[in-house]
């Protein structure tokens, strides 16, 4: 199997201060894999990377999505090519209203009747969001824009989603119903790579893992193994 996604040897500085250190990492197609590791080791430098939204002069080494190699495209073309990140921090526009920051996420659509479904769609994957539908995004609470940042990605018609800590900052109950819907949105056929704080949740939802530290991947394996392994145990899982 050819993965969708494929990382090799990435390198990331801010000036003279290295970030990631030499980063290899695969996500195969319907596949759903995290990126754990605690604060400064590396994980939303990476994921900004593959994205398109770290500045290239910074970067080595080499990004191939869907066959191609991207890590000299701009963020737009990347976006373009179907691959889309929901931003740490939500970054939803407080002055539109919930169903104008759906519309913008599907700026790149022609087809308005898609538009239509896919947005229907997402009000089915978060019914909050419809009987939020007129309220403006400042008006929303911290899990309501975390709906919103997600569905107005999936109105973009990804091919594979990157998340940066979706769970931050929100209460245990809206946590739970934001990965259940991560989960849905993977079985219905998007492949996601997120970065998560919360490795319990993180090794629960995802198959495989990656743990960085420092910058570096120290350990990579499926997520039942990575749960059992003594160190993540200790370090990321409190378990004594």
């Amino acid at each position: 199997m050819k993965p969708l996604l494929e990382v090799k040897n990435l390198e990331y500085s801010y000036g003279s201060i290295k970030a990631v250190k030499g980063v290899s990492l695969y996500v195969n197609e319907g596949e759903m894999v995290t990126l754990i590791g605690s604060n400064g080791a590396g994980k939303t430098t990476t994921l900004r990377t593959i994205s398109g939204l770290t500045d290239p002069q910074g970067m080595r080494g080499e990004i191939i999505f869907d066959g191609q190699p991207i890590q000299k495209l701009p963020g737009y073309r990347i976006v373009a090519s179907g691959l889309l990140q929901v931003l740490e921090g939500r970054h939803v526009f407080p002055k539109l209203t919930v169903e104008e920051n759906l519309h913008i996420g599907a700026y790149l659509q022609k087809d308005t009747r898609r538009v239509k479904s896919d947005i229907e769609d997402v009000y089915k994957l978060f019914p909050r969001l419809l009987e939020r539908k007129t309220s403006y995004g400042m008006n929303l609470s911290g899990g309501e824009q975390q709906m919103l940042a997600i569905g107005r990605v999936l109105v973009g018609n990804p091919k594979m989603l990157l998340l940066d800590e979706p769970s931050l900052g929100l209460a245990p109950i809206i946590i739970n119903e934001i990965f259940q819907a991560i989960r849905r949105i993977n079985s219905e056929g998007t492949t996601i790579l997120f970065v998560e704080q919360n490795a319990k949740i993180a090794l629960d939802t995802a198959s495989r893992g990656y743990v960085l530290q420092t910058g570096e991947v120290m350990l990579s394996d499926t997520s039942i193994n990575l749960e059992n392994n003594e160190d993540v145990q200790k370090i990321y899982l409190g378990v004594n």
